[in-house]
């Protein structure tokens, strides 16, 4: 059998992530795959424990909802725990043991690395493992005052004192801020789930509207946004951008990251 990773969630079927590494693999000519494996809630340590004992398993990347959960069964020499809180890369190190990190914070980063934050406000919807992620980014930038619009304020108020950003924390039937970027962290808008019902209406015209959601590329969060005319992010970015992190960590080779235009021709369509 060849060295294989793999992406693990629930659901999983919607994950976009095997095109990308595969696409990667085969640019590359590596004799190795990447798949997809649904990973129920209870079912997380039995799967840890059975691909530890598979020699070809060179790792995994990690969804919804085990970003969190997954801290539990591997080594975080990084205290990825104390800093961002939720993983999403476990990969094999030199000497064999299995290696928690998380690649979401340079991956949400990279898009928007030319945009000036500093000192500007940023509103974030969610507080999940991936709003953990662009939280603790955001953390090194500078920002402004954060408002977090989630389910849970208390937990939203929870990761602002985490992370020592000034803000607020509100429900999501709050309206805006006049933010200078606003993230979507959740799974609102993505295919199957809830939508996200907000108005960008009190955003200012050079505003940034950032997705993380990939399925549909053209959520309508973002569809709202163009017709405002505002500047945005699709998920799609975020994701090739940590997913070239991984590649590397599971296979010892850096993705041919020249080719991005065609692989995101291959995820469109």
């Amino acid at each position: 059998m060849k060295p294989y990773a793999e992406v693990i969630g629930d659901p999983i079927a919607h994950s976009k992530s095997p095109v990308i590494h595969n696409f990667w693999l085969d640019q590359l000519g590596m004799d190795a795959e990447y798949r997809t494996f649904h990973v129920k809630p209870e079912a997380l340590a039995d799967y840890f424990a059975a691909r530890r004992a598979d020699p070809n398993w060179r790792g995994c990347n990690v969804t919804v909802p085990h970003k969190l959960a997954a801290l539990d069964h591997v080594a975080d020499p990084g205290d990825v725990r104390g800093s961002i809180g939720a993983i999403n890369t476990v990969f094999r190190d030199e000497d064999g043991g299995w290696i928690g990190t998380n690649t979401d914070a340079a991956g949400f980063h990279a898009p928007i690395a030319g945009l000036d934050l500093t000192r500007q406000p940023v509103a974030v919807i969610g507080a999940g493992g991936a709003a953990r992620a662009i939280l603790f980014a955001l953390s090194k930038l500078g920002v402004g005052r954060v408002t977090i619009l989630n389910r849970n304020p208390l937990k939203a108020a929870a990761l602002l004192a985490t992370f020592g950003l000034k803000g607020d924390a509100l429900p999501l039937s709050a309206p805006l801020p006049p933010a200078k970027l606003v993230v979507n962290a959740s799974t609102l808008g993505m295919t199957g789930q809830p939508p996200l019902d907000i108005d960008l209406t009190p955003l200012p015209q050079d505003a940034v509207v950032y997705d993380a959601v990939y399925a549909p590329i053209e959520t309508p969060l973002l569809a709202q946004a163009h017709d405002r005319g505002l500047d945005t992010v699709d998920g799609l970015e975020m994701l090739v951008g940590q997913a070239a992190l991984a590649f590397e960590l599971f296979f010892g080779a850096a993705p041919p990251r020249d080719r991005d235009d065609e692989l995101r021709a291959r995820l469109l369509g």
